[in-house]
């Protein structure tokens, strides 16, 4: 039978090149690093191939995308079609969780040369007796690698060519009939084919390693009462009011035991006092590793619970991996060649001049008993699998060697596909980069510094480019435990608004830290400093949830939107538009078929209300250039009639710094003609 989607059993042994073979094949896309590391997925989406395929001479060419599960033998197959100027696209959906490898083959077809040869000499009114002959014995030839009755019809076929030409008749329309066509395509000549020279891997994620919004929150400072360690019931009583604005992801700092030697007291002091509860990143004591949890908290089964109620709310517990440890933690007494010495035989705690971290030993990734700490650390990732979790953030990622973690993602997501990880990694691009390639789903981004309109537009033209954008997920925050920007310390409730609006829109994934972003605290440590004054770092801290400036509200609410919204699921199809204010960005994103566009606007400026022109690039909205058309504000549900390229705005940052319009055209089933301005 005929099938769209074939399978091909390809024999890599047997396609090496030789004389013979002709077709080349060049400039695969996508594909990272000629192949080194995988392109990243989430399940249901499409992986769309290019290359550029030709041959010498003017034969006309087939080409096959082929595809399949890593543990498959079989390859499936799509065809690819020809674009212009030897550029070729093929495209094959991944439906499950894993790897999927993919390759291109390449092979001059001859039937389909002889074809258009035909057609081109019939038109010209030459003989075609040679033609038809020559067309009689590639069918013929194909019918002896076919089956049943596919066979009889080629032979069939290949006998009214010889007749026509012995008979001398012209019947070039013959050789175009679309069924024989397509009975070819079934039985391709692929003993002369060219295989591309590498077998292209994608790694497919769930969609939220593609789609999700983060709220992070120190689980001790959950307590109902000032000064009181809170604990995971603490922890699930917050729930509600986390879901209420519509997170799906509550990403926990560690929750383990808390080393003494060394403790960092409030504001980081190096000096602690009696009462002061160290850092969460200072893992490990008397209680316990990586492997326990803080008795403080309560018990593995009280985690259990949180995780099943978060589950309950439309949540996942995201757990921190922070691969460090106190002096006090069992492993350096039981293992103290994992750490690095200094001359003097004393472990070397973490330093990142001039800071310098006491209460952290980092494990020496160069040490001789690497194995083994490798095992032991992908033993802790595997333990919190087990109750439950499949999220983690990890914690200075690029402090540790990029071969662990390439083996230690591969090595979980083996056991456990569904799990992803976010590089927590402000560090160099290219260390960004390439802990993306080896195998993080998500990545902490410049996003947290960029404000001005240029360097917004530049970084994210940038992470967008398909050559990026196939390997690296970027995760927007607005704030962290360790940042508070300028622009947040001196721009107010303004300057608030306007980064959740930019994290959200701009990014698929994105998250904030709360409750201090809602409760907009925003006092530094010192002048010039992002620490924030009173971390809860170093101490507990006690939010009244209930200020009537909380932001929540409003959270939920764009959180709401981004929900509804098709066009920000992705980080693709983003687009900037000119504005003639540098403190008004402009952008857009949409949906592949166009059914769902969003167009935001945004005053940069906390402080000055500003107006200005927008420029829209109509063809990225998928509007006509004289086409009206509405803008729905679904921040304030207030509607616009907008037309043509060229449109007036401003925005008042007292009143609102941001505008999420969705574009409704007329023939939208959504436009509201009475609300027409």
């Amino acid at each position: 039978m005929i099938q769209s989607t074939r399978q091909t059993n390809v024999d890599s042994g047997n396609l090496s090149q030789n004389g013979r073979r002709r077709a080349v094949i060049e400039s695969v896309e996508p594909e990272i690093d000629s192949g080194r590391f995988p392109v990243k997925q989430t399940i249901g989406e499409e992986v769309v191939v290019e290359a550029d395929v030709f041959a010498d001479g003017h034969d006309t060419l087939s080409v096959a995308l082929l595809y399949r599960k890593q543990e498959e033998a079989i390859w499936r197959e799509k065809p690819m079609e020809p674009l212009g100027n030897d550029r070729w696209r093929g495209a094959f959906s991944v439906e499950e969780l894993g790897r999927y490898k993919y390759t291109i083959l390449a092979s001059v077809d001859r039937f389909k040369t002889w074809a258009n040869a035909l057609e081109i000499n019939g038109r010209a009114g030459q003989d075609l007796s040679q033609d038809l002959i020559r067309g009689a014995e590639i069918l013929a030839e194909t019918a002896s690698r076919a089956t049943g009755g596919d066979a009889t019809d080629l032979l069939q076929w290949s006998d009214r060519l010889t007749a026509d030409a012995a008979g001398h008749k012209n019947n070039w329309e013959l050789g175009l009939d679309p069924k024989l066509s397509q009975l070819m395509d079934a039985y391709p000549d692929r003993s002369l084919a060219t295989t591309y020279s590498r077998e292209l891997e994608v790694v497919v994620d769930r969609e939220k390693a593609r789609f999700s919004t983060w709220y992070e929150m120190f689980p001790r400072s959950c307590s109902p009462k000032d000064g009181v360690h809170a604990t995971f019931e603490d922890c699930v009583n917050r729930l509600p009011y986390i879901a209420e604005m519509g997170f799906d992801v509550l990403y926990l700092p560690p929750i383990h035991p808390i080393g003494s030697t060394g403790r960092k007291g409030k504001n980081n002091s190096t000096q602690a006092m009696a009462h002061d509860i160290g850092s969460p990143w200072g893992i490990g004591g008397a209680d316990g590793g990586h492997m326990d949890i803080h008795p403080e908290l309560g018990t593995m089964e009280d985690f259990r619970e949180l995780v099943a109620k978060a589950t309950e709310h439309g949540m996942e517990i995201a757990l921190d991996l922070a691969f460090q440890c106190s002096p006090d933690h069992p492993y350096v007494a039981s293992h103290p060649d994992w750490f690095r010495h200094r001359p003097d035989g004393s472990i070397q705690f973490a330093e990142n001049p001039p800071k310098r971290y006491e209460d952290i030993y980092p494990f020496d990734f160069e040490s001789p008993l690497w194995p083994e700490i490798w095992e032991e650390l992908k033993a802790v990732i595997l333990h919190w699998a087990n109750q439950g979790v499949r999220i983690f953030r990890v914690d200075n990622p690029h402090t540790k060697s990029f071969p662990f973690w390439e083996w230690v993602i591969g090595e979980i997501k083996n056991e456990h596909p569904d799990v992803f990880f976010l590089a927590e990694a402000f560090t160099r691009p290219k260390v960004m980069y390439r802990l993306a390639k080896v195998g993080f789903s998500q990545s902490y981004t410049y996003f947290t510094w960029k404000n001005a309109k240029w360097e917004l537009e530049q970084y994210f033209t940038e992470i967008v480019q398909p050559s990026i954008r196939d390997f690296f997920r970027p995760n927007l925050w607005p704030n962290t435990p360790d940042i508070l920007s300028e622009y947040l310390q001196v721009g107010g409730r303004p300057a608030f608004v306007a980064r959740l609006v930019l994290a959200a829109t701009l990014g698929a994934n994105y998250g904030i830290y709360g409750p201090s972003f809602e409760l907009m605290e925003r006092t530094p440590r010192e002048p010039g400093s992002e620490e924030y004054l009173d971390s809860e770092k170093y101490q507990l801290r006690h939010w009244e949830m209930g200020r009537p400036d909380n932001l929540a509200e409003l959270i939920g609410r764009v959180n709401q939107i981004r929900r509804d919204n098709l066009a920000l699921h992705r980080d693709a199809r983003l687009s900037f538009h000119t504005t003639d204010n540098d403190q008004l960005i402009c952008y857009s994103k949409r949906t592949d078929d166009g059914s769902n566009v969003v167009l935001v606007v945004v005053n940069l400026d906390p402080h000055r209300p500003h107006s200005g022109v927008v420029d829209l690039s109509l063809d990225d909205l998928g509007l006509e250039a004289d086409e009206s058309f509405q803008v729905h504000d679904l921040l304030t549900d207030t509607r616009f009639l907008w037309g043509g390229q060229h449109n007036f705005i401003e925005l008042d940052p007292q009143v609102s710094p941001a505008r999420v319009f969705r574009i409704l055209s007329r023939l939208h089933s959504e436009w509201n003609f009475d609300d027409q301005l």
